[in-house]
């Protein structure tokens, strides 16, 4: 048996919580103990009682959640106020995206626990089934969010992404041909925009190519080619990803001078460091800022704008390997799993995923 503690999430506007009543009426199926913090699920439109009914005692502070619990489930990365909570030995699987936070990194490493980051869990033919949903999520919301920051009022050039009879619709060029990039590229193309979406991968291009509307058109990305799209594009969707490592900038500031003012950079890789050198994270609440007259808009949980929607899809991706690690304990789990070890990424104040030692010079040590 095994005690699961769900916490509320702290970060800003951030309304998805780390299991919904269905996932934890699983795990008290199985025998185990589950833990939610007060309010955790309301703003993904979970009431206590819904966890009540499933199985799960309500306890009333994040403090308790964390004292009681063998196993946290979140969302996003513990924050500061959370360092302290954090005990020697416990299991945190959540979302982390060490490379870009160094405080976070080091922070983890002394609390001594074992940390599982949803994003590193890798199968074997290179998908991550546990960053596929909130992907998903995130294209989709990306070309939303460009669109609606198009707006004069918002900043934007004064376009609609779709255009009218007798007014072209807008360019949108993305930048990565993964699941954010499709997901944000089919999302454009269904409202009508033109669409360009880059990569590195000639399989990937012509699979894109295949499978994507008539009017989502396949670059190879180079500095060269991006360039040239600048000058034209109303907005840029940057959805590049080295798992577990830092992003790297496809667009600097001297290339802002390409784009007319009014474009809207959508940065989804702000989590990883960002696919443009002027990001910055910023939050639901203040969303947008510009740099040389260019719109950027890098929230960096973009789906917990919809809970309720990333809730159950991450849910539905994450609560088998939550159940294997409840009934087999983390290290019996990922001996068992190996896509499931990729996701280990600090063990017992070790960092064991190679990318996260590199960016901050730390020493590696294989976790098994």
């Amino acid at each position: 048996m095994m005690k699961v503690g769900i916490p509320k999430e702290i970060k800003n506007n951030e309304n998805r919580v780390g299991m919904t009543p269905a996932g934890v009426a699983e795990l008290t199926r199985r025998g185990h103990e589950v833990r939610v913090q007060h309010t955790a699920g309301e703003g993904s439109g979970f009431a206590d009682d819904d966890y009540v009914k499933a199985g799960a005692k309500i306890v009333p502070t994040i403090e308790d959640v964390y004292r009681e619990s063998d196993m946290i489930v979140k969302v996003k990365e513990p924050i500061a106020p959370e360092y302290g909570l954090v005990r020697k030995g416990q299991l945190l699987f959540t979302y982390f995206h060490f490379a870009c936070e160094r405080e976070l990194t080091e922070a983890m490493l002394k609390s001594g626990a074992v940390c599982l980051a949803y994003e590193t869990v890798q199968l074997p033919n290179g998908s991550l089934p546990l960053l596929q949903p909130m992907s998903e999520v995130a294209g989709r919301m990306a070309t939303l969010n460009g669109a609606y920051y198009l707006q004069k009022t918002k900043g934007g050039k004064g376009k609609l992404i779709s255009g009218v009879p007798g007014v072209s619709p807008t360019r949108v060029l993305v930048l990565g041909g993964g699941v954010v990039g499709e997901a944000a590229a089919r999302m454009a193309a269904g409202l009508g925009a033109e669409v360009t979406i880059a990569d590195i991968s000639l399989p990937r291009l012509r699979q894109l190519d295949i499978e994507t509307p008539a009017n989502v058109h396949t670059l190879y990305s180079s500095e060269h080619n991006i360039r040239q799209q600048l000058p034209t594009v109303d907005i840029v969707i940057g959805s590049v990803l080295v798992p577990g490592d830092k992003t790297p900038h496809l667009i600097n500031r001297e290339m802002l001078k390409l784009m007319e003012p009014g474009t809207v950079l959508v940065d989804v890789a702000i989590d990883q460091g960002g696919c443009f050198e002027t990001s910055r994270p910023t939050t639901h609440s203040e969303p947008v800022y510009e740099v040389d007259g260019i719109v950027h808009y890098c929230v960096a949980n973009i789906p917990g704008a919809v809970p309720n929607t990333a809730t159950l899809a991450l849910t539905n991706a994450t609560l088998r390997y939550a159940i294997a690690l409840a009934d087999k304990g983390w290290r019996q789990a990922c001996k068992d799993d190996s896509s499931l070890a990729k996701g280990l990424n600090i063990v017992e104040g070790k960092v064991v995923f190679k990318a996260v030692a590199d960016v901050f010079g730390l020493p590696f040590t294989a976790w098994a």
